[in-house]
């Protein structure tokens, strides 16, 4: 059954939910638990992280996957990373991350709390109506069990729709026809996307890449002289969320606008202590 939600609900959702996952690329438990695997390269380590519900692929995989990154950057550690460890061992290593960050910055009482288990209960039941067709990261990452503790349990659901909701935008990109650095450039050009050094010491670009897509961009119309997105550009942008809620709308309309409400509800909670207790860096988002 299916319930009419507002407007762009299910986008609020994803962004109390998707933060939270994210904090394990920027845990020192991360370097800690891959250190220990063997790994000695922070860009291994959190290619390693991500990819590896897919199994022990190389980097024309995770290229299609993840969009964004530099193919460079990707071959100079896949397949190499699962000579280091084994798709297997990489998994459990980020589960024990997670539990360790988590309980870090959440506290014992909130990783403990009714409000967990509730939010854990609500974020599994939305990805009841995920769908595994041409979403791969989502797919890979549906067969992996769900952890019995609430707090993982949540976590790893967040990761379900954070995947699902990722795949459904790679076609999207597609469609409006951004490229993996001019989709990067425009949503840094947002205000709300990662700032250009972050992108460019994540992703593997160089700023050569990065100035030939803003380039790209201003010849399309879609940026200004001064860097800031033109009214065609915003509408582009606004054009690819919504085409991104569109093939992302299953998971909440199957919770119903009340499970939605409340899941943002406490999601974001969870989200404002993690940011309180250090969880991202300063400077991640803005334009410059």
């Amino acid at each position: 059954m299916t319930t009419a939600l507002p407007p762009r609900a299910g986008r609020r959702c994803h962004n109390a939910l998707n933060p939270l996952h994210s904090t394990l690329y920027f845990s020192p438990d991360l370097d800690r638990e891959f250190s220990a695997l063997g790994f000695t390269d922070q860009s291994a380590m959190r290619l390693a992280a991500r990819s590896a519900a897919l199994g022990a692929v190389g980097a024309g995989t995770v290229a299609a996957t993840f969009y964004n990154y530099n193919h460079e950057l990707l071959a100079r550690h896949l397949p190499a990373v699962w000579d280091t460890a084994s798709p297997a061992d990489v998994l459990d290593a980020r589960l024990r991350t997670v539990d360790a960050t988590l309980r870090r910055l959440l506290g014992e009482d909130t990783v403990s709390s009714p409000e967990m288990a509730e939010a854990a209960v609500l974020a599994l039941r939305a990805t009841e109506a995920c769908t595994r067709h041409a979403r791969p990261l989502y797919s890979a990452h549906a067969d992996l069990p769900v952890p019995e503790a609430p707090h993982l349990a949540y976590w790893y659901a967040a990761t379900l729709l954070r995947e699902h909701r990722g795949d459904g935008h790679l076609a999207a990109l597609l469609t409006v026809g951004l490229d993996p650095v001019e989709a990067l450039a425009s949503h840094t050009a947002t205000g709300k996307g990662m700032a250009p050094r972050w992108v460019l010491g994540s992703r593997g670009w160089k700023r050569a890449d990065w100035e030939a897509a803003t380039e790209r961009l201003r010849g399309r119309g879609l940026l200004g002289a001064d860097g800031e997105l033109t009214e065609a550009g915003t509408a582009l942008r606004d054009e690819l969320e919504q085409q991104t809620d569109r093939l992302d709308a299953a998971p909440y309309e199957h919770l119903g606008a009340a499970g939605v409400e409340r899941l943002t509800e406490l999601g974001r909670g969870f989200l404002v202590t993690a940011a309180v207790a250090g969880a991202f860096p300063e400077d991640l988002v803005g334009k410059g």
